[in-house]
């Protein structure tokens, strides 16, 4: 005999009354009169009514599991923060998902849908190089999903963010090379959509401003996917500028490897005719020849602190208000090698 789990529409239909007052009257709700409460609780019980746990617990959302969309889960910056996030989210009792874009906007919507349809009770985002249409972000926070970005962010209203001091590390950036003699400084861009990639160079800029060094725009190269073969390209393109640089400051260290190769190719000493300073302070970066220097970015602590901000939203009860947005900057740090430091 097939078994047919009896449900509140089953109670309202023989009844003659709506599924939610039915719903209300379990939960003894104010509103719902004596007689209701009396009729629906007699009914339940002849009909053996047994609420759904499963269906309860999607409701509710509180399945003790965060989303995380990440662009790339081998860069070593994400790989930290991932770190982080895992770390904390353990202590606090949640499990992750972890799910990475390729810095695709296509894989990030996938992304994000498949996190939804897991029933996922918040998610840490941070952007692709692709992502200039919001409309798949905006759809979950419409929904009333709590969502905490990371590094790469929305740039809507009332986003709660984690971010490092992009601005001040690309200044930190340029000050170290302003302190080591360099006064034609070129700079290597990120993807220009990217906030931190401007952040970066506006921090950079305001250093030349701040020490009257002049700015160069010949010397500035965009590269859209931060990648070494670009940074070896633009390494080229700056070498044939009229203005020879005596620096360079890298969007990423990724890009500062393939520059600092063009360098060596073309017979330059580094840093005794280019200097070199990247941004991220990658494992590898202590690696190369001459080893790299380079902004530090806090990643772990970035992810703890962005697991932190999300369970605090998704576990604030409903009858408290809600919650102000929230932004938490973390600070740089440059991490002097030979490839700027000049004696």
């Amino acid at each position: 005999m097939k078994y047919n789990q009896i449900t509140i529409k089953d109670i309202a239909r023989e009844l003659g009354i709506s599924a939610s007052t039915v719903s209300r009257a379990l939960k003894d709700h104010p509103d719902i009169s004596k007689e209701t409460k009396r009729a629906v609780h007699e009914l339940a019980l002849k009909l053996n009514y047994e609420p759904n746990v499963v269906a309860l617990s999607l409701r509710s959302r509180k399945t003790r599991t965060i989303g995380v969309v990440i662009p790339e889960v081998v860069h070593f910056f994400f790989s930290t923060v991932v770190s982080g996030i895992e770390h904390e989210a353990n202590l606090l009792g949640y499990n992750v998902i972890l799910t990475q874009s390729a810095e695709s906007l296509d894989r990030e919507r996938a992304a994000v849908k498949a996190l939804f349809n897991s029933r996922v009770d918040g998610m840490l985002m941070s952007l692709s190089r692709e992502t200039v249409d919001y409309d798949h972000i905006e759809a979950i926070l419409n929904r009333g999903i709590p969502v905490v970005f990371f590094d790469r962010v929305f740039p809507g209203q009332n986003r709660n963010v984690v971010i490092v001091d992009d601005h001040g590390g690309g200044k930190q950036a340029a000050e170290h090379l302003i302190q080591q003699g360099c006064k034609k400084i070129a700079h290597i861009m990120g993807a220009p959509n990217l906030g931190i990639t401007q952040q970066r160079f506006s921090g950079f800029q305001e250093s030349l401003k701040d020490h009257k060094i002049k700015f160069y725009p010949d010397l500035v190269v965009k590269c859209e996917g931060g990648s070494l073969e670009e940074g070896k390209k633009a390494m080229e393109k700056l070498l044939l500028a009229k203005t020879k640089p005596d620096a360079v400051f890298a969007n990423n260290d990724v890009l500062a490897m393939g520059a600092m190769q063009v360098i060596k190719e073309k017979g330059y000493k580094i840093p005794h005719d280019i200097a070199v300073i990247g941004f991220s302070n990658w494992f590898y970066s202590q690696m190369t020849e001459p080893p790299l220097s380079s902004v530090d970015q806090p990643g772990f602590e970035m992810g703890k602190s962005a697991v932190r901000m999300l369970i605090k939203r998704i576990e604030h009860e409903e009858d408290k208000g809600v919650l102000p947005a929230e932004t938490i900057t973390l600070k740089t740090s440059v991490v002097v090698r030979e490839s700027s430091l000049r004696e």
